[in-house]
């Protein structure tokens, strides 16, 4: 394979860097709330629950683009730690809809806390218009690449 003269391949590109950052960065959040019994996944349903709309485990599966069993087993362990409930869905008992209870927005406003001072942590070396303009790069590319930054 041919490499261009002058690059230092896939380090300098963005994946990799952006890749390689998001999982040590990733790692960093795990372990954190480790402690409050969560991984990132549930931490993705919480938020999820925490946008304010009633969702059936089927509609989360699909906004959050992954399979249902995935959000079930979510949802159980969720459920174990007392921060959502299921509801059946009075216009479809098929249905279960789930919602967060005050344990569950105890453990979300937990994890913004942790969230925050991971952010501080990382971006202490930036200046405050660094830090606005790196929040703002990442917010497009997030909206680009079709995620919510909401």
């Amino acid at each position: 394979m041919n490499e261009v003269k002058g690059s230092a391949g896939l380090p300098d590109t963005l994946v990799f860097r952006l890749g390689t950052l998001g999982a040590v960065v990733g790692d960093r959040f795990a372990g954190r709330i480790e402690r409050l019994d969560l991984k990132p996944k549930h931490v993705g349903l919480l938020t999820a629950l925490g946008q304010g709309s009633f969702a059936s485990q089927q509609d989360l599966a699909g906004r959050l683009g992954v399979a249902p069993s995935l959000v079930v087993s979510l949802a159980d362990h969720l459920e174990s730690l007392g921060a959502l409930r299921r509801v059946r869905d009075p216009q479809d008992r098929r249905r279960q809809v789930l919602t967060l209870t005050d344990r569950g927005h105890e453990l979300l406003a937990a994890c913004t806390a942790e969230a925050t001072t991971l952010d501080g942590e990382l971006t202490a070396h930036l200046d405050e218009p660094e830090r606005r303009a790196l929040h703002a790069t990442l917010g497009s590319l997030a909206t680009r690449a079709g995620l919510s930054t909401a």
